[in-house]
This record gives structure tokens, sequence and C-alpha cells, in this order.
């Protein structure tokens, strides 16, 4: 049972010199989760299987692009993305048919974020003090990394939308987590502001 095939890392290093076995392992380790992230943000099930299958594709194609590591965020970046080119090819097709909202967060997408590390400790509980549209705007731009223009596509909200939003998020994620620290009987925590990936999630200044 060769155990370097079984990470991350070496499967892509594999499928970067054309090892279609290492893609089809690579596949079974991360397609359940992928799909289930995927679904939560698109209701439509046939378009949720081309992303999928276009996701694995790029992998493909752009193996040797990966800086090593563990592959889930480097596979979800790709899978976002994807389904941002998918949902504008839908919105054109059904001539400015509105992109369904996606749904307010459940416990268990919550708990599939963290795998992103911001829904751990002091961070996690402030962010489960924002509103839900603010926070699907930071996953979308900050979890996804994602563009204003791709977060408005996968958010049905326009431009405009997400920039306010997510400049609200960001008062409201310091705020939060002012409190959180000081909230008695709470271990001290070594920062009270968010990190810099949450300070500015759109590149702007404060």
């Amino acid at each position: 049972m060769g155990a370097p095939e079984e990470n991350d890392a070496a499967l892509l290093r594999a499928v970067a010199q054309g090892d279609q076995a290492a893609l089809a392992r690579l596949y079974d380790r991360h397609a359940g989760w992928l799909q289930v992230r995927l679904t939560r943000r698109c209701p439509d099930p046939e378009t949720v299987r081309e992303v999928l299958q276009d996701t694995f594709v790029t992998v493909w194609r752009s193996a040797g692009a990966h800086r090593g590591g563990e592959a889930g965020g480097w596979l979800w970046t790709i899978a976002a993305r994807r389904l941002v080119d998918a949902l504008r090819v839908r919105e054109r097709a059904e001539r400015y048919a509105p992109v369904p909202a996606p749904p307010a967060p459940s416990a268990e997408e919550r708990v599939l974020d963290g795998l992103d590390g911001l829904e751990y400790g002091d961070v996690g509980t402030a962010l489960g003090r924002l509103g839900p549209e603010l926070r699907d705007v930071l996953r979308a731009t900050v979890v996804d990394g994602l563009t204003t223009r791709e977060a408005a596509v996968l958010l049905g909200v326009p431009e405009g939308t997400v920039k306010s939003r997510a400049l609200r998020a960001r008062r409201e994620l310091r705020a939060a987590l002012v409190r959180v620290a000081g909230q008695p009987g709470d271990p001290p925590h070594p920062a009270t502001a968010p990190p810099s990936s949450l300070r500015h999630p759109l590149g702007e200044t404060a």
C-alpha cells in the first residue's frame, strides 16, 4: 500500500506527469465534499455534475501548478471559479433570469467551511454573529478567493452590493471579535483584530 501515493501533493505530482490512476485516486478522495459544497451554492444537480467534472479536467491540465501540501483549498478554488463560469453561461442562456441566491449556511456547511481555517476559535464565533448575507460575501471573497465580479455572479447580487456588504462585514467582524475576546471567562486572545485576509477581503483600504 504505497503510502507516498496517498499524499495529495504526491498524487498531484503524478497527475502532472500524466498518471490517470493518480487522478482517479484524487477524485475518490475529494469529489464527495466538493459536490456537497457546490450543491449548497447551486441547487441544479446537472450544473453541479458538470462543474465537478470541469474541476478535475482543470486539475488534469494544471496539476503542475500546485505548490505542495493538501489539495483541498486549491481544489475548492478551482471548483468555485468553474461554478461562476457555469452560472454565467446559464444566466446568458436564460436571458436575465435571476440567479437563485444560495440558502443561509447550515451547521453542516459551517463545519465544511472550517476546512479553510476561518471558522475556529474567536474568528468562528465572531463570524457566527454576522448576518447570512455578510457571511456569504466573506466566504465568496476570502474563503473562495473570488473577485468582486465573480462573487456577484455566485451570490446573484450586483457588484456594488458585494462591495458594500464586504465593507459592512469587515466592520461588524472587527466589533464582534472585540466583544468575543472581551467576554468574561474567555482565555486571553493574542489579538482582537481579524486576520489580514479578513480585514481587506476586496483589497480595499479601511
